[in-house]
Formats: C-alpha cells, sequence, structure tokens
C-alpha cells in the first residue's frame, strides 16, 4: 500500500483563524492537503481539496469568505488533474472519505464516477443547515449532487475499516464541525500515520493545546485532539497536521511517497 500527499494550493489567510488569539491579524498561508491511499483492493481518497472553479471564479463560487480564506490554486493541483500525475484516473477511485464538506476539502465531489463517498450522518445534515456562523464554509454547490453516499454513524461506526483488513480506518473526531472524521493508515514501513484534516489545524493545537480559531465545539475539539495524542504517545502513530505551513515543509508530497 502506498500513501500519496497533494497539495491543492494554499488558503491565503490569518494565523488567528487556526491559533485562537495568537497571530491575531498575521498573514497565515496553509496547505490545502489532500491524499490518495493505493490500496491493492482499490484506490482511496481522503478529502478532494478546492473546487475548480476557484481556479478562475473564486468571487462568485466561495463569495464572502474570501474576506478570510483565499484559495490560490493552479489546474494541475485540482485533485482531478493532480492524481493523474501518479497514473491515477477518476474512474479508478473506489472510496472518497471525506473528513467533513468545508469547501477546501469537498470540491470534487461528484467527480470520481466509481466512487462511493464516505461521510458522517451528522456532518451531511449539519453542511445543509449549519449553524450561521459556519454557513459560509459550506459551499452547497460542491456537495449538493445525486452521488453514492455511504454514511457512518458517529461513534457507533468508530474505527469503521474500510476494506475489513486494518489498512485503512475511519475515526470520529467531532470539535470543528459535528460530523468531523479522520483516518488511521497502517502502513507497512512508515508505520500508522493518522490524517487528522481539521480536527486538529497545526502542530501548536497538537502539541500545546492551543484551540483552533474556527470551531463547532470547543470540549468535542479537545477530547478529539487528546485523543490523538494519546496514539502519537502511546502508539508511536505519526499525525499528520491539517494546514500547518511548517510541518507541510517536511511532508513528502507526490509523486514521493509514504509505504
Amino acid at each position: 500500500m502506498k500513501m500519496y500527499m497533494f497539495e491543492a494550493g494554499i488558503l491565503k489567510s490569518q494565523q488567528h483563524f487556526f491559533t485562537l488569539n495568537k497571530g491575531v491579524g498575521a498573514a497565515f498561508d496553509v496547505p490545502v492537503p489532500f491524499t490518495l491511499i493505493d490500496h491493492p483492493k482499490g484506490k482511496v481518497l481522503f478529502d478532494t481539496g478546492n473546487a475548480f472553479e476557484t481556479i478562475h471564479d473564486k468571487e462568485n463560487h466561495w463569495g464572502a469568505i474570501l474576506g478570510a480564506y483565499d484559495p490560490v490554486m493552479t489546474e494541475d493541483q485540482w485533485c482531478v488533474n493532480a492524481i493523474q500525475k501518479v497514473g491515477v484516473a477518476p474512474e479508478d477511485i473506489r472510496y472518497v472519505v471525506l473528513s467533513h464538506l468545508h469547501l477546501d476539502h469537498a470540491g470534487c465531489v461528484g467527480h470520481f464516477p466509481n466512487a462511493k463517498y464516505v461521510v458522517q450522518r451528522d456532518e451531511l445534515h449539519f453542511a445543509y443547515v449549519p449553524d450561521p456562523y459556519m454557513k459560509l464554509a459550506y459551499i452547497r454547490k460542491d456537495f449538493d449532487k445525486d452521488v453514492p453516499w455511504l454514511i457512518l454513524e458517529g461513534w457507533r461506526d468508530d474505527g469503521f475499516d474500510l476494506y475489513g483488513d486494518g489498512a485503512i480506518t475511519v475515526h470520529f473526531t467531532p470539535g470543528h464541525t459535528p460530523g468531523h472524521q479522520s483516518v488511521l493508515i497502517n502502513l507497512e514501513r512508515n508505520g500508522p500515520m493518522f490524517l487528522a484534516a481539521d480536527s486538529c489545524y497545526t502542530t501548536d493545537n497538537l502539541q500545546n493545546g492551543t484551540l483552533p480559531g474556527l470551531m463547532w465545539n470547543a470540549g468535542d475539539t479537545v477530547r478529539s485532539v487528546n485523543r490523538m495524542r494519546h496514539l502519537q504517545d502511546a502508539h508511536g502513530v505519526t499525525v499528520m497536521t491539517g494546514h500547518d505551513p511548517e510541518a507541510w515543509k517536511s511532508v513528502k508530497q507526490a509523486p514521493e511517497y509514504y509505504d
């Protein structure tokens, strides 16, 4: 099994959106990662980055949220094009696991014709009726599509084993949103790697307990991060944070891979 990391461009933003009350107003350009896992039983995407429309028409597609998060992405960084650099076509994808349905994670829903889309029921519901302060982060035209959803039920399905062999498991990590989920990839040579996505933006969130600037529930956020810290300290799991520009510099990016 191989794991490829990609960058769907960056978001030009401000630090306090990622580390609460730290770096208020300071420019903070963060990566927009997504991951391809090449499993013997079928290829899997974890998140899909920004929509193609953000390249040429972001004002119309994203609207007012551009004041906080400004996407900068090229056509070759768009998920559908990027995976082809490692010989993978959109129709080769069997599952798309969505950490959540925010605009920089669910931009390519519907572009993988043979895939099932794995999402938490709480997330899908919240995306349609979000709390007012998070409404701008959900772009309905990105995810409101007739695709085959594979719905997970929160803690009841925690540790959902995608292929039944322990290689790719899906873990419920609420806090950033009600239905956020992360994945644990058990690699043979590089060992277990936990892709946190937005449940843990930065190394500061993970190591120092700094809260993120955008979250649905602070208590759930703390509990999810504490769980990751336990995986890291007690089980030797590598936790890959979601939007840390410094940590991202040390990540192997496709066509390099982890195995």
